[in-house]
């Protein structure tokens, strides 16, 4: 680092416990934030870090300040929870407390790069100042070289958006009580002038107690005090959850943290976000539409609720300033049964078919060399925000814990295999699998019975969708391969309902109806293979 980088370094020295009076620092001036020079600036957001008063009031979740500036030698790294265009989240545990943390790595840079160093900045800025347990903490910072490091906690049970693509949407009671903790998060968030402007479901991670911790911060607006139509004026969030005042007049408020609560209850109960497209562009014409339905089978009181915050008027939404405020919202029937003063003290309800992480596995820490991973991945983020949460590479040997199956003829595999685990993985198939022989040796990747319905009539078939990509369909009395879906770039699904679900190609839309009412789960897996398809081959994208 530059020397002036080193200077800067000095004024993280609040971070450490009681320094002597010879080595307290001055605290940091302004032209430290307004250097010409971006690495050292962006050093210095992170160095500078929260002050002690600012890490919460000591609990079970609150970890010791520490009393020394970190260095990446005093952790056990270990599995990676999640990667971004610049950011990489690992497992880590502190040598000399055993205390564990998820750490986020950025890289300078890709930071400089992307020109990202204000969402750095913000994202230091807007955790410093939260002291609440439905959002995760930032414990301390540290950097070298190359590399920033945020002490995060771990939220151990994944995100909500993981829950949901594993399990289904959720039953009434979940539904309503992690709608519940996300209210007072953000009735907390917004007391505080703060907007988030990306919240989505794999931005709400689960902690060990299943309780909700709100993450990602690179994108979020501390407002100027006293001014209830404060807004920030920039053009960020995520597509399916962005607000009409974004598109519209490119600026964010409160009320659109409101929207996206629409959205994400939405979410919880249906399993798919209200406005989907085949495309960003569509999906964006759709919100300003307001065009959207819900499932025959959504609960009645969430259905109520969602219609109050998915208004176009940022004005008109339940929970507002001009609309009762928190108060109101609280005061929704959803939420008639809710005991709000304890929400994060309570036992939240069993999700059904779900297995809870409580204790960290030792097999999730090794000899990982977490910094041969670190550096510019081959996929690139608009924001600071962590993508998708992945699976650290299991052992070979151990690829059932990819495969998700309901009995014979359904399962759905885990995509964040290796080379060598795909091998094992199409042993096992090859094997196994009565299904296999009519998927010319290509790895299944979902599959289960459908009825296709062409006219008047349906059919009944085994639906198989496999590396290629490819989508057979097999009748599965006569064990007859009956045809393909073509697919191409133009490829999409749309979910109707629970049951029935459409896949659109060029030429032909295919109407399927999935007798295991999961057809959310058919068009996520298809999606997710799209997804995986235009990032290992970019010349199939549209």
């Amino acid at each position: 680092a530059s020397g002036i980088t080193h200077r800067l370094l000095d004024a993280s020295a609040p971070l450490c416990a009681s320094p002597s009076p010879a080595m307290q620092p001055d605290s940091p001036t302004t032209p430290a934030w307004t250097l010409t020079d971006p690495a050292a600036a962006a050093a210095a957001a992170a160095e500078a870090g929260p002050s002690p008063t600012n890490l919460g009031t000591p609990g079970q979740d609150q970890h010791p300040v520490q009393p020394w500036r970190k260095t990446p030698e005093d952790f056990t790294f270990g599995k990676v929870l999640g990667e971004g265009s610049f950011a990489t989240v690992v497992l880590a545990r502190d040598l000399a407390t055993s205390k564990v943390y998820a750490i986020k790595i950025l890289e300078k840079k890709q930071i400089l790069r992307e020109k990202k160093v204000r969402y750095v900045t913000s994202e230091r800025d807007v955790m410093s100042r939260l002291d609440h347990p439905f959002f995760v903490k930032l414990y301390f910072t540290f950097q070298d070289e190359e590399k920033l490091y945020f002490g995060l906690s771990y939220a151990q049970n994944g995100d909500l958006q993981r829950y949901v693509q594993k399990l289904g949407p959720l039953d009434e009671p979940c539904t309503r009580f992690y709608s519940a903790e996300i209210v007072s998060a953000l009735e907390y968030l917004h007391g505080q002038d703060i907007i988030h402007r990306d919240l989505k479901p794999e931005n709400i991670l689960l902690n060990a107690e299943m309780h909700i911790q709100i993450t990602d911060f690179g994108s979020a607006k501390i407002l100027p005090p006293c001014s209830k139509q404060a807004r920030a004026n920039s053009f960020v969030g995520t597509a399916y959850y962005v607000s009409p005042e974004l598109l519209m007049e490119k600026s964010a408020c409160k009320s659109s943290d409101l929207w996206a609560l629409g959205c994400v209850i939405y979410y919880l109960a249906a399993g798919l976000p209200p406005f989907q497209a085949r495309n960003e562009y569509l999906v964006y014409q759709k919100i300003i539409k307001l065009a959207y339905d819900f499932p025959e089978q959504f609960f009645p009181k969430a259905k109520d609720l969602v219609g109050k915050l998915l208004v176009l008027d940022s004005t008109n939404r339940l929970g507002c300033e001009e609309m009762g405020t928190y108060g109101a919202l609280k005061a929704h029937p959803f939420f008639e049964n809710i005991t709000w003063d304890n929400l994060h003290l309570q036992t939240p309800p069993q999700v059904p078919g779900s297995s809870v992480s409580t204790l960290e596995d030792e097999n999730d820490f090794g000899n990982y060399n977490i910094f041969q991973r670190v550096g510019p991945p081959s996929s690139s983020s608009h924001f600071l925000a962590v993508v998708e949460p992945r699976l650290l590479q299991r052992p070979t040997g151990h690829v059932e814990g990819y495969i998700h199956q309901l009995d014979e003829n359904s399962l759905e595999l885990d995509l964040r295999f290796s080379e060598e685990e795909k091998i094992l993985l199409l042993e096992k198939q090859a094997s196994g699998n009565p299904w296999h022989r009519f998927v010319d040796n290509h790895l299944i990747l979902k599959m289960g019975p459908v009825d296709k319905r062409k006219g008047l009539f349906a059919r009944r078939r085994q639906l198989l969708l496999t590396e290629g990509p490819h989508l057979y369909y097999v009748d599965p009395v006569s064990k007859v391969l009956k045809g393909e879906i073509p697919w191409s770039p133009q490829l999409w699904s749309e979910a109707k309902n629970f049951k029935t679900f459409f896949v659109h190609t060029p030429h032909r839309t295919y109407h399927l109806i999935d007798p295991n009412e999961m057809a959310h789960k058919w068009c996520q897996k298809i999606q997710e293979v799209c997804q995986s398809r235009c990032q290992n081959h970019p010349q199939a994208a549209v």
